[in-house]
């Protein structure tokens, strides 16, 4: 890439960063009204997750982007599932909503429920967790068991952030796999390819684009026992690695 279009995409991505911020909120205030609507009660969860999906698909498509799935599983509805994803950008929970047709719920950051209108509505359809704090991650846990007990997924980072841009798969969590042993829910492993490229957290990075994403073999936990869970990171952890480094989608 020539030094002068190098420099006009610098120019451009703090543009595209403001474009960004401008659909989402123009997008979740519209949907809002109905979106609050659909969390006033528990059992009502399945509608509110129809209506993320229409968040999710206007504003991957207002910013310039295109899903490209590949997909080695498919879910079957009525079904739990624990999804786990590599973390790259913001644009994350968008596609995963575009992606995972089953409804679910995400085990999220505390500090993502301080953010005007998404925060309310992010506090009342995830799962918080702080993970300085053993309280919050024993109480995230009993949360997690509450919402497979309702029939509904877990969709978790378990990398437990965004790590640096040089990094492209940074060390997993045990929680998620402890989970899953515990419950006996099967892993569906999804890599996201493209998204830190779409939209990094540099703010002098980034651009419209296609999004691809592998949806995995799933991962059977039946007879596991927790002492497994570091294999089952592991294993988990290779699947989405040799994915990022290796590519089957195009």
């Amino acid at each position: 890439m020539s030094f002068q279009r190098k420099e006009m995409r610098r120019i451009l991505a703090p543009l595209y960063h403001i474009w960004f911020y401008i659909v989402v909120a123009i997008v979740t205030i519209l949907l809002s009204p109905f979106l609050i609507v659909s969390i006033l009660h528990q059992s009502w969860y399945p509608y509110f997750f129809k209506l993320a999906k229409l968040w999710s698909v206007i504003i991957i498509y207002g910013i310039g982007c295109y899903p490209v799935i590949q997909r080695d599983f498919k879910t079957e509805k009525g079904k739990s599932y624990l999804f786990v994803a590599n973390h790259t950008s913001m644009t994350d929970i968008m596609l995963l909503f575009y992606v995972i047709p089953n409804p679910f719920v995400f085990i999220g950051k505390k500090e993502l429920s301080k953010l005007p209108i998404f925060g309310y509505i992010y506090r009342r359809t995830s799962i918080l967790v702080d993970r300085k704090n053993t309280k919050s991650r024993i109480e995230a846990f009993k949360n997690a068991q509450a919402k497979l007990n309702q029939g509904l997924s877990i969709c978790i980072f378990p990398e437990g952030g965004v790590p640096n841009s040089e990094i492209i798969l940074d060390d997993f969590k045990e929680g998620a796999f402890q989970l899953a042993i515990t419950h006996q829910i099967p892993i569906v492993p999804l890599t996201l390819h493209d998204n830190k490229k779409r939209f990094p957290y540099d703010l002098f990075r980034g651009m419209p684009g296609k999004m691809r994403v592998k949806v995995h073999s799933l991962i059977p936990v039946k007879d596991l026992k927790i002492n497994d869970r570091k294999e089952l990171k592991k294993l988990t952890r290779d699947i989405i690695l040799n994915e990022l480094l290796h590519p089957t989608v195009k």
